[in-house]
This record gives C-alpha cells, structure tokens and sequence, in this order.
C-alpha cells in the first residue's frame, strides 16, 4: 500500500439511492459525510376522478 496522503480528498461516492460527498474538516480535523438522496419514486398531481 504505498505513499497514501491521509490527507487527501474520499472520491464521491454513488449509489442509485443516494450519494455520499466528503465536507471540509472542521476545527477539530473531523471530517463528515453530506449524503444526498436520490428520487426514485415520480410524484405526480392529483387529478379528481372522473363522474360517471
């Protein structure tokens, strides 16, 4: 496993529900995750039934 920078920036990582985005290290050095989720259902309008 050779020169790794602990330093260096996680790639993004992608899943088809979410994806996960390494966040800048706060004051203490901890760095978090921000995870944005994916739509996988449509919403779509509601529409009155027609009278029969």
């Amino acid at each position: 496993m050779g020169n790794v920078d602990a330093k260096a920036p996680v790639p993004e990582g992608k899943t088809p529900y979410y994806t996960t985005r390494q966040m800048a290290p706060n004051e203490k050095g901890f760095v978090g995750y921000e995870t944005v989720w994916n739509e996988f259902h449509k919403e779509v309008p509601y529409e009155t039934p027609k009278r029969p």
